[in-house]
């Protein structure tokens, strides 16, 4: 057990290994007591608190392995991110603006996965312990919609059925639609046979019993009263089971309006890695927009929300695998801005097209800083300018940082 001074970047005390030492729930500035294994510890005590720690906003804080600086007062934690992208950034040798952070609000969650377990006292669901597979049943979530959080006892009731098998290991994949919760199930145990006709009938009565919209299992349907709808832009989507959908609304707005600000006077658009339309029906506005996605059903349901909007400019779409098959520098000859918002992995391949285009300006989404400094250096290496970034804080009280970026010729 060791006293530490915290810094910026680590721990520094007597006993402590050369070189950074890390110390989870503690704030630079901070005396703390630590129990050390290798260059990691463990929180004893707080002996001489930062002037910027705060009082956790859940009582699950700690325990729980899903936020990691409810301890942190705002304008700090922000900055903090702030500078991250900028380090990240950096580390390419690129600079830039980096505009302030963007912060989404408290309660403001409408998809979260939550695990479920079984046990002698009934049915756990929640989120893992911090550093172990253990589940903490959480009753209460400040960064999650409340009528999302209201549905808890209801969805552990629905993960029952799914727990028949001594393997299985459901995880709720839950998302707040505008008709209702959309339940897509993974982890439980297929090589046996998967789930019982008589589990499927009970989840069916349960889901019922809840008035859920839709519950599926790695995507084929359990039980449906309705076909769960989102809005993105003007446009009325049916999401597809299972498909990607921005965690928070006000993040999605904020990273939407930076792109289609960027976009303006565009005749044609490319939105590469488009979803389901995040961005295509707002940039659809402007000018004529060709969108592409790895994802079928996805790109479907893009297509099939085109006819509920009005006043957009044509949109066609392709589902394309834009890692083994990007859309090239000649298809992207008479685009004036491209858009792409790709995995962690990053678009790499399609930004050396990009690159090797003509195009006049384009706008990165990144849930990933560390790749979009990557590929951002593809583009300024290619006579690209990146004139701003702006970070968003989508996944509050997280290390989790999202971006979007402006690039131009």
């Amino acid at each position: 057990m060791l006293d530490l001074r915290i810094g910026a970047v680590g721990a520094q005390g007597d006993g402590v290994a050369p070189g950074p030492a890390f110390v989870p729930l503690t704030l630079p500035g901070e005396l703390v007591r630590a129990q050390m294994d290798g260059p990691r510890g463990e929180l004893i005590e707080v002996l001489e608190s930062s002037p910027d720690r705060v009082t956790p906003a859940c009582r699950h804080f700690g325990h729980c392995g899903g936020c990691a600086f409810q301890h942190w007062d705002t304008a700090p934690y922000l900055e903090w991110k702030r500078e991250q992208v900028r380090f990240l950034l950096s580390r390419e040798g690129l600079e830039t603006e980096v505009l302030p952070t963007f912060a989404s609000p408290r309660a403001s969650r409408r998809r979260v996965a939550l695990h479920a377990r079984g046990g002698k006292g009934g049915v756990r669901l929640g989120f893992k312990e911090r550093r172990s597979w253990n589940l903490v049943r959480i009753e209460e979530c400040p960064v999650t919609n409340p009528k999302l959080v209201a549905a808890f006892p209801a969805l552990a009731r629905l993960a029952a059925p799914f727990l028949e098998h001594p393997k299985s290991a459901p995880t709720l994949h839950v998302t707040l639609t505008a008709t209702g919760l959309d339940i897509d199930i993974t982890g439980v145990e297929a090589k046996s046979g998967g789930l019982s006709a008589d589990a499927r009938v009970r989840a069916a009565m349960l889901a019922g019993e809840a008035d859920f919209a839709r519950v599926t299992m790695a995507g084929e349907v359990i039980y449906m009263a309705r076909q769960p709808m989102v809005k993105l832009g003007p446009a009325i989507v049916s999401l597809p089971a299972g498909s990607f959908l921005q965690a928070v609304p006000q993040a999605e707005k904020a990273m939407v309006d930076f792109a289609v600000e960027a976009a303006q006077g565009a005749d044609r658009i490319a939105d590469l890695y488009s979803g389901a339309g995040t961005f295509t029906f707002r940039l659809a506005e402007i000018g004529s927009v060709h969108a592409a996605d790895f994802s079928a059903p996805a790109i479907a349901a893009l297509k099939g929300a085109i006819g509920t909007a009005t006043g957009l400019k044509a949109i066609t779409a392709e589902a394309r695998d834009l890692t083994r098959r990007p859309v090239l520098s000649t298809e992207l000859k008479k685009v004036d801005v491209a858009v792409f918002d790709p995995p962690r992995a990053g678009a790499l391949e399609q930004t050396v097209e990009i690159a090797k285009s003509k195009v006049a300006r384009v706008v990165g989404v990144s849930c990933n800083p560390a790749t979009f400094a990557r590929d951002a250096k593809v583009l300024v290496e290619a006579g690209f300018r990146l004139d701003r970034v702006l970070p968003v804080d989508q996944f509050l009280w997280s290390p989790h940082i999202e971006l979007v970026g402006v690039f131009s010729r």
